[in-house]
């Protein structure tokens, strides 16, 4: 395996990729008595539509996710339970752009890991338990439909997207997941699941060359080709709709805004790319932000305000929101203060106390394994090194953040969600 040593932050980095295509990443921590390992496949909600072999495959919205649920299944059980057992904590995800399935132990991780590498790569679909699960993943559809939350975002996101898949839930809906069957799973499986779309990520006081070992021994050592993913046309900056409004059973009004920044990047230049619109959002809507800061003093923003900048099948995008008694004005003044620094730029020491402190996060934040292994994933997907972002971020300069606000935060871009309480409706 390749080593990388990370002087300034203290961290080694050992990357290697076996012939299979699999990429293996190892972060070791000495004398940490937790260790966490990610299996990660190259493979989200948003990934319905693919061509492989010069063929266009056509899937139903929720596959994804229907997969993560069903690849615990083995013959001899179920492989959470199997990894409860033996004392690690294991869980999986799904979101947009990938699917995780990760365990952290304190003992025992060469057999955890055994575990995790067998129950993912090899899959175990019958149509009693596939039918079972139909029933479960509908149950948990509708509960996320009557989370305002969700409906929130949801109805951004199709106020932002014409037809690219973030439009729709990962999970899918409740018609949609009706057609997915034990061969649609093996299907996908079979494609998105080969090592060759997957990184095995470790974090913890292991042997980098024993995981890579591992991996080699359980997974198979052919390669094969990568599906071409297919997202639809390109999409312009501008937003289908301007607004969206739903009466729900909500205390207080809630909103999300959002515009899209483009086209995704990959590699170095990605990178790079999105730690400046991290830091450029924290310099303008943050906690600590001048806009935060007296929206707050006026009431229009409380603690569950929040902002973030978004990257998933193939487009890039800026949520923010969170509830307000005025949902209008707190998006115009926070637009106002976009605005504000296109023309002026940002205070460079405001800026450069925000530097200070996202810098700060990002070192204590090494200390979570998880959080560290699963960027681990991402940013391979992406075509940069996660641990490099703390050299990038050194270089980053308060007129890249302005100009990043200025390009990018345009009111006549932005478009708005709601969720209103019924009983003003009613009033």
């Amino acid at each position: 395996m390749h080593k990388i040593d990370y002087a300034a932050i203290g961290e080694t980095l050992y990357e290697g990729k076996l012939s299979n295509g699999l990429s293996v990443f190892v972060v070791p921590k000495p004398g940490y008595r937790k260790s966490f390992a990610c299996f990660v496949t190259n493979y989200g909600g948003a990934d319905r539509r693919f061509t492989l072999d010069g063929r266009q495959v056509d899937t139903p919205a929720g596959v994804a996710h229907y997969l993560e649920h069903k690849t615990f299944d083995t013959p001899e059980g179920n492989a959470l339970m199997l990894l409860d057992a033996a004392g690690a904590n294991a869980n999986a995800f799904t979101s947009e752009s990938m699917t995780a399935y990760h365990f952290s132990c304190t003992q025992g991780f060469d057999d955890d890991l055994r575990t995790l590498l067998n129950f993912v790569s090899v899959p175990y679909y019958t149509q009693q338990s596939v039918d079972k699960e139909r029933g479960i993943i509908a149950q948990e559809l509708r509960m996320y439909e009557d989370d305002p939350d969700n409906a929130v975002y949801m109805a951004l996101m199709r106020l932002l997207f014409a037809t690219n898949p973030l439009r729709d839930d990962v999970g899918g809906t409740v018609e949609s997941i009706q057609d997915i069957t034990p061969q649609v799973l093996y299907d996908c499986h079979k494609v998105f699941y080969h090592p060759s779309n997957m990184a095995l990520c470790v974090v913890g006081d292991v042997d980098p060359e024993a995981v890579e070992r591992t991996a080699a021994e359980m997974l198979t050592p052919d390669a094969a080709p990568l599906p071409g993913r297919d997202y639809g046309p390109e999409e312009g900056l501008d937003p289908v709709e301007k607004r969206a409004e739903r009466r729900m059973e909500v205390s207080a009004p809630l909103f999300m805004a959002g515009l899209k920044l483009g086209p995704d990047r990959h590699g170095p230049q990605a990178h790079r790319q999105r730690l400046t619109a991290g830091l450029a959002l924290k310099c303008l809507y943050g906690r600590s932000s001048p806009a935060y800061l007296d929206l707050y003093g006026r009431g229009l923003l409380n603690g569950t305000f929040g902002c973030s900048a978004d990257y998933a099948a193939g487009e890039g995008f800026v949520v923010f929101g969170g509830e307000s008694k005025d949902p209008e004005a707190a998006v115009d003044a926070l637009l106002a203060a976009a605005e504000k620094v296109a023309a002026d730029g940002f205070d460079r020491a405001l800026f450069d106390r925000q530097k200070k402190a996202s810098y700060g996060g990002s070192l204590r934040a090494l200390g979570d394994f998880r959080n560290l292994g699963v960027s681990l994933a991402e940013s391979c997907f992406a075509g940069y090194r996660t641990l490099d972002g703390f050299e990038i971020m050194r270089s980053i300069t308060c007129e890249d953040a302005s100009a990043w606000v200025r390009e990018h935060i345009r009111p006549e871009r932005t478009a708005l969600s709601l969720v209103l309480p019924r009983q003003a409706q009613e009033e």
